[in-house]
């Protein structure tokens, strides 16, 4: 099991007590069920920038084109500029920690990815993104980011883990090893992923990677991890993980006899339907996969994404 996977995360959702009031926001799914996972990057830019806790709230507020970070109680005492230049160099730092993913706290009107509030004349909308969050995001388009409250949906949580476990996997095998040979290796060990994900950006990849020689190798590398990125933050859809199924299943025509045949359409087939959850024609292909080898196959990252123990699929 291997913990040396960085993670970002806001120093409250680890359960640090950093927040204005002295108080923590810890998430449970965070510390109990990815510590033994993942190495947590802990960072609270408002600690980090030098405000006090506990310390009066702020919030964003928009006036004349400018966003604003203020003193709730005091908008005079305007903190915009020293979260900006903090946010710059911590970002910059952490750009050479080689990041898998970041754990936000969500509504903060420093950490939060969307939907902060925003304050003008005539009230509030939900409109904004957390000042030290948008510059990470700037920054590194490619990073998997996701809120503390939405990693309770099985959907965004199951999502969010397999970019991390992608991002990882790609500087594992390409970002140590950097050379024409290893990406081709790890593109095709996606395949099936990227078209349960977004087939139009498995087809745009597929056509990047056949023109790998055309391109200096940092500059394809670049693109390469953005794009790749991008395609995974697109949730896999039922009927894209049916048709991914039936791909696989066209795999074993040869060496499944009638009744098997006849099986495993039919779990897919629940499976399209809503019947039974992705496991259940996954665990029937890897049974076959054991008993009818097949080397391409047991490549594919899309068989398992992440470590089974994390039960991410039991939900999909």
């Amino acid at each position: 099991m291997s913990n040396n996977i960085n993670i970002g995360i806001s120093s409250c959702v680890l359960g640090e007590k950093v927040r204005f009031d002295s108080g923590h926001k810890v998430s449970k799914f965070v510390t109990k069920e990815l510590a033994p996972y993942f190495q947590f990057v802990s960072v609270c830019p408002e600690v980090g920038m030098g405000m006090p806790v506990p310390r009066p709230t702020i919030r964003l507020i928009s006036n004349d084109e400018r966003l604003a970070l203020v003193e709730t109680k005091d908008s005079t005492k305007d903190h915009t500029q020293a979260m900006v230049e903090y946010s710059k160099s911590k970002v910059a730092e952490l750009e050479e920690a080689q990041l898998c993913g970041y754990i936000v706290c969500a509504k903060s009107p420093t950490c939060g990815m969307e939907r902060v509030k925003v304050y003008k004349n005539n009230g509030a909308e939900n409109i904004g993104v957390g000042l030290y969050t948008n510059e990470l995001m700037q920054k590194m388009p490619w990073l998997p980011v996701e809120e503390d409250g939405r990693l309770n949906d099985p959907i965004l949580k199951e999502n969010f883990i397999t970019r991390v476990f992608t991002l990882y996997d790609f500087y594992q095998s390409v970002g140590n090893d950097l050379s024409r040979g290893s990406i081709i290796a790890f593109h095709s060990r996606y395949k099936l992923t990227l078209m349960a994900h977004h087939p139009n950006s498995y087809k745009e990849l597929g056509r990047l990677v056949a023109n790998i020689k055309d391109y200096d190798l940092e500059e394809f590398y670049q693109l390469y991890r953005v794009g790749l990125m991008k395609a995974m933050a697109y949730r896999a859809t039922r009927k894209n993980n049916t048709n991914v199924l039936m791909h696989l299943q066209g795999y074993f025509k040869r060496n499944l006899d009638k009744k098997e045949k006849a099986e495993l359409r039919q779990v897919i087939d629940d499976y399209r339907v809503g019947l039974l959850p992705l496991l259940a024609p996954l665990t029937l292909i890897k049974h076959y996969l054991k008993t009818h080898p097949d080397e391409y196959l047991e490549q594919q990252k899309y068989l398992e994404p992440y470590p089974q123990e994390l039960r991410l699929r039991y939900g999909l």
